[in-house]
């Protein structure tokens, strides 16, 4: 499922995880922690993956398309929010 939301928005939810999410989110999904801190704009490409983000410059740190929110999901999950955040069109 593709999701629209700010960077800012997506950066608020990345500095809200408790320590250690990152890692606990890379182990439920068998990839890097690395790749998860690229998924909330990172720049970790050494050991990370490309994640499918598309950031458009803008207001509210621009728009950011997501090609898939299961890292979305899983963070959400550990703060107890719903991905009904607002869509930015």
């Amino acid at each position: 499922m593709t999701k629209t939301i700010s960077f800012n928005e997506l950066r608020r939810i990345k500095t809200h995880l408790p320590s250690g999410s990152t890692q606990h989110i890379a182990d439920e999904l068998n990839i890097s922690a690395d790749t998860v801190r690229n998924y909330f704009g990172g720049d970790h490409y050494k050991d990370g993956k490309s994640v499918g983000i598309h950031i458009e410059p803008g207001p509210d740190g621009g728009i950011v398309a997501l090609d898939d929110t299961t890292i979305l999901e899983k963070a959400l999950s550990i703060l107890g929010e719903s991905l009904e955040l607002q869509d930015v069109e």
